[in-house]
C-alpha cells in the first residue's frame, strides 16, 4: 500500500504550552472530519478549511486525494486523543486498513489551519540509554522566521578545546536524530556518540518546520537557501564559542549540498559529504521516477516544465501530492538551481566525500562526480554501506528494512574514515 500524506500544509503557528486535556473544539472538529470522511463528503471537510488552506489546496485536488486515500485505507474506525500543544492536536487514527497519526490545527473560528496524516514513527529504544561518553545539552539558533532547536554533544573526556562537527540532516521531515514518519534510524545520534567517544563534539538540529523547530513560516515560503542560512547561523555561533578548536561541517544526503553552500567564505576547517548527490535536483527526481509508473514520470515532467518557466503547477496527480504538492514547488525550484558539482568547487577547506556501495538512493557515480569536480577532495567508497550510513544488503527490500531499526550500528569503516579526517585537519 502506498504511503499518503493527506494534507501536508505547514500552516501551524509556533507551538506553545503543552496540555494533555483534549480541547472541546478539537474533539468536535475530529468528530466532524470522521463523519464527513466516512460518508464520502470531502466538500464538507473542505468547507471547514481556513481561507489559506482553501487557497493552498483547491477543492478539486483535495477531493481527488481524499477519494484515493479512502480507496486505500477504508473508513476511519476510531480516533484516540494523544496530546495537545497549541495550536496542534495529535490523534491516533485507526482506519480499516491501517493506523496513522492525525494532526490538526484550528484557528479562532474553528477552521482547519492544518491537517496532516502520517504513518506513526517507530519507538526508539536507544533514546532511554544516553551514551556515557558524552553530555548532551540544548542549543538554540534564533532566526527571523523562527527558532531552530538542536543538541550539543560534548565529550566527557575533553581536556581543553575540542573539534566540533555541525551535522546537517538529509531531505524530508528528518529530525536531528535521523528519524521521521517513515524512518527510524538514529543515524545522526549514533554519529554524535561515535564522535564523542573520539573526543569530538557535535551539534545536530531539527530543520525548519521539523521536530521542535516549528515557526511561523509557511511551507509555500520555504526556499533551499533558508536551510543554508540556518547552517551558516550555527557555523558562526560555533566559531565564536571558545570551547572549540576547529569547526567541521558534515552534511548527509540533501544536507551535503546545504553544507557546501554554507561553507562558502565561512570559517570552516573541513567539509564532509555523506551520501551527497553529485547532480542537480531535477536530474535526481527524474532518475527516481524511472522506476515508477509512466503517469508518475509524466506528472513530474509537467511540474518541472512549469517550474522552469517560473510558474507553479497546481494540477498534481494525487499519487504525487506528497512530493510535488503546490505548496512545496517553490522550494523544489530553488533546490534545482544548484549543481553540487559546481558548488563543491567553491568550498575552500579540505573535503572528505563518503559514499556507500549499497546506497539505494545515491549511487557511487554521484560521489565520483563530486570528486571529479574537486580533485583535491578525499574520496572514501565504503563497500556494503547503505544510504543511512549503516551496513545494508544489496536486495532492495532488505536494505530498506534497515531504515526501521534504530539499534543497528553505523558502518565502522565510515566512522573511522570520518574521525581520521577530522583529526588530521
Amino acid at each position: 500500500m502506498r504511503n499518503f500524506i493527506f494534507v501536508m500544509l505547514m500552516m501551524f503557528c509556533a507551538v506553545t504550552v503543552s496540555a494533555q486535556t483534549e480541547p472541546t473544539n478539537y474533539a468536535a472538529a475530529v468528530s466532524k472530519f470522521k463523519q464527513f470522511y466516512n460518508n464520502n463528503q470531502p466538500d464538507s471537510v473542505f468547507a471547514m478549511f481556513s481561507p489559506d488552506m482553501k487557497t493552498a489546496l483547491p477543492i478539486d485536488n483535495f477531493t481527488a486525494t481524499t477519494k484515493q486515500l479512502k480507496s486505500q485505507l477504508g473508513n476511519l474506525v476510531s480516533t484516540k486523543f494523544i496530546q495537545y500543544a497549541a495550536p496542534i492536536g495529535e490523534y491516533e487514527a485507526t482506519f480499516q486498513n491501517g493506523m496513522f497519526m492525525l494532526n490538526i490545527g484550528l484557528n479562532g473560528q474553528n477552521q482547519f489551519t492544518g491537517l496532516r496524516l502520517t504513518p506513526p514513527a517507530a519507538k526508539t529504544t536507544t533514546e532511554t540509554a544516553p551514551d556515557p561518553s558524552i553530555t548532551e545539552s540544548s542549543i538554540v539558533l534564533k532566526t527571523l522566521s523562527g527558532t531552530i532547536y538542536g543538541t550539543l554533544a560534548m565529550p566527557n573526556n575533553a581536556k581543553g578545546k575540542v573539534p566540533v562537527v555541525l551535522i546537517i540532516a538529509g531531505s524530508g521531515p528528518t529530525d536531528r536524530n535521523g528519524n521521521g514518519p517513515l524512518i527510524n534510524t538514529n543515524t545522526y545520534k549514533l554519529l554524535a556518540n561515535a564522535l564523542g567517544k573520539a573526543g569530538i563534539a557535535s551539534v545536530r538540529y531539527d530543520k525548519r518546520m521539523i521536530g521542535q523547530s516549528v515557526g511561523t513560516q509557511k511551507e509555500s515560503d520555504l526556499r533551499f537557501e533558508d536551510y543554508s542560512d540556518d547552517a551558516v547561523g550555527f557555523i558562526n555561533m560555533l566559531n565564536d564559542d571558545e570551547r572549540f578548536s576547529k569547526l567541521i561541517v558534515a552534511g548527509h544526503s540533501e544536507g551535503s549540498l546545504i553544507g557546501m553552500l554554507a561553507c562558502h567564505d565561512e570559517p570552516v576547517k573541513g567539509f564532509i559529504s555523506l551520501a551527497g548527490a553529485g547532480e542537480p535536483g531535477e536530474k535526481i527526481l527524474t532518475e527516481q521516477m524511472k522506476s515508477q509508473p509512466g503517469y508518475a514520470s509524466e506528472g513530474l515532467k509537467k511540474v518541472l516544465d512549469s517550474l522552469k518557466r517560473g510558474k507553479i503547477n497546481p494540477n498534481v496527480d494525487p499519487s504525487l501530492y506528497g512530493l510535488l504538492r503546490p505548496s512545496i514547488q517553490m522550494y523544489i525550484m530553488s533546490w534545482c538551481r544548484y549543481d553540487p558539482a559546481t558548488e563543491i568547487r567553491k568550498v575552500k577547506c579540505p573535503i572528505l566525500i563518503v559514499q556507500g556501495t549499497t546506497d539505494m538512493q545515491v549511487t557511487v557515480d554521484n560521489a565520483q562526480k563530486l570528486k571529479s569536480a574537486k580533485s583535491s577532495a578525499i574520496l572514501l567508497i565504503v563497500r556494503g554501506m547503505s544510504h543511512i550510513l549503516k551496513d545494508g544488503p544489496t536486495e532492495r527490500e532488505a536494505n530498506l528494512a534497515t531504515y526501521k531499526d534504530p539499534n543497528l550500528p553505523l558502518n565502522t569503516e565510515m566512522v573511522t574514515g570520518v574521525i581520521d579526517f577530522i583529526n588530521k585537519l
